[in-house]
């Protein structure tokens, strides 16, 4: 998939989270399903909290502060990444990102999405001239150059669409 279309599809799946933040009010973004299951709140945090923090490594890899390696990634995150989504069932956040979710209000949600479309549209220009070879280390993923970073991001952020959908089946039936 090109940058570009990466980008477009990125902000086609940001206006989804926006609708919902839109609906929602802003005790029920707070409020936690009873499974014990991350909130809006928490859901929103984690999402664009990581994918700043994937930016910059997208940033690293374009100004070569990245890993040279020619290596191809694993086979697993090869098949991730050429399908567009994780693999059937719950995956843990690694712990460093786990521990950086909290709870935050609809307007810090909302100052986060203007800051993740602001960097998207700063770095997505830069990614086709970024060298391919040059990557940095995903805790999950291993080794990903700055396309592939972009296209984690894509992926990571529809992947919890479905979670912000389980949330709002689940806060209706309380």
């Amino acid at each position: 998939m090109r940058t570009e279309q990466l980008s477009h599809s990125l902000l086609n799946t940001i206006e989804v989270y926006e609708a919902i933040l839109a609906r929602v009010s802003e005790e029920s973004f707070i409020q936690s399903p009873s499974d014990g299951s991350w909130s809006y709140s928490e859901t929103y945090s984690h999402i664009f909290q990581s994918g700043l923090l994937s930016f910059i490594a997208i940033e690293n890899c374009i100004q070569h502060n990245g890993v040279l390696s020619r290596k191809s990634i694993q086979w697993i995150p090869m098949l991730i990444l050429y399908f567009g989504q994780f693999p059937p069932g719950k995956i843990k956040a690694p712990k460093r990102i786990a521990s950086m979710v909290k709870k935050i209000s609809k307007e810090e949600a909302q100052a986060l999405i203007k800051k993740f479309k602001l960097r998207l549209q700063e770095i997505s220009p830069l990614v086709n001239a970024a060298d391919p070879h040059q990557k940095i280390k995903h805790p999950r993923l291993g080794l990903l150059n700055a396309k592939q970073w972009l296209r984690f991001i894509e992926i990571h952020t529809n992947h919890h669409v479905k979670q912000l959908k389980r949330i709002e089946q689940q806060l209706d039936n309380m």
